[in-house]
């Protein structure tokens, strides 16, 4: 994801200067010149209007389209040098020191964010001292990021021990390493030998790691575009089906679902799929009086019996308290 980022910023940078040169530019002929679609394009236009000469704000671009046709109304507004004051400047080195240092991030992509950051830093002055004193660290978990990145280079399979939370248990894999991302964590999207599908796994829950001497052979997979959400269930997932009061509309916001029925009550009728459907008897457990899981009927029961199970430990050691 990293690099797509970047690309896209690379892109939104020269499309700004095309643009001042060419007023009133058709929507297919820009899009043609720098490779995109038409939608492309206009999600990178929807962006531009909340970019300007300052973080506070201050000039943002005056930029439009009607769909055809797109026009820049204050070029000349925002042509004067940037000026930074001292927090913002140090917001961008500290920003800028941490994205160089992120996985997927092209070697000559890094050199030129690492010369950039230089300048800046020359033209901060002081303020470059005190950002100098602050970091932001990506969850790489050292070794292990090393080594996916390794295997990556080599083509090299990987053997882990990795915790699974929705089963709380640890298990052993052999993955075949696609590409490494951070989205909050940082994390490896590989084709799993054990479930002969594609997973992903968060770094800082491998507990051991080794490189095999077997080359890696995914199959050929679709990149998907991570910027939305990291989870995206395939379509041949198993379904489970959540019902929900008022209070627990909240899991048709944060999870992919296939559909969203209203019911009586003010609540939702949700149908999902996940590769992992164990993992939702924690969602139950969450929503207490506010959800159920209706279907498949194993998971329901077995989301039932956590709840008891639960109880029962809150019974035992209310008791074992009031003991003298």
């Amino acid at each position: 994801m990293a690099a797509n980022a970047i690309d896209q910023t690379r892109r939104m940078l020269s499309l700004v200067t095309y643009l001042r040169e060419r007023p009133g530019a058709h929507v297919a002929d820009v899009a043609r010149a720098f490779g995109i679609t038409e939608d492309e394009l206009i999600s990178d236009l929807d962006v531009l209007p909340m970019c300007g000469t300052s973080f506070r704000g201050g000039d943002l671009l005056d930029i439009d389209t009607d769909g055809e046709r797109i026009w820049w109304h204050n070029p000349d507004d925002v042509a004067e040098p940037l000026r930074l004051a001292a927090d913002e400047a140090t917001a961008l080195l500290v920003a800028a020191r941490a994205v160089a240092t992120l996985p997927g991030l092209r070697e000559g992509d890094r050199q030129a964010l690492l010369r950039a950051t230089a300048k800046l830093e020359a033209a901060a002055g002081e303020a470059a001292g005190a950002s100098a004193r602050l970091s932001v660290t990506f969850e790489s978990e050292g070794g292990v990021f090393a080594d996916v990145d390794r295997a990556i280079s080599e083509r090299r399979r990987l053997w882990i021990r990795y915790y699974s939370p929705a089963r709380d248990e640890l298990t052993e894999r052999e993955i075949d390493p696609i590409r490494l991302f951070a989205v909050g964590h940082t994390y490896v999207e590989a084709w799993c030998r054990q479930s002969e599908a594609r997973r992903t796994f968060r770094l800082d829950r491998v507990a051991e790691i080794r490189l095999l001497d077997a080359p890696a052979d995914p199959p050929p997979v679709e990149l998907r575009d991570l910027s939305e959400s990291l989870v995206q269930p395939a379509a041949d997932d198993p379904e489970v089906v959540v019902e929900v009061g008022p209070g627990g509309r909240w899991v048709a916001e944060y999870y992919p679902h296939d559909s969203a029925e209203e019911l009586p009550d003010g609540g939702l009728r949700i149908a999902l799929r996940t590769p992992e459907p164990a993992s939702l008897r924690r969602l139950a457990l969450r929503l207490g009086r506010d959800g159920r899981i209706v279907s498949p009927p194993e998971l329901a029961e077995s989301a039932r019996n956590a709840a008891r199970e639960a109880l029962a430990a809150y019974d035992t050691a209310y008791d074992t308290h009031r003991t003298p």
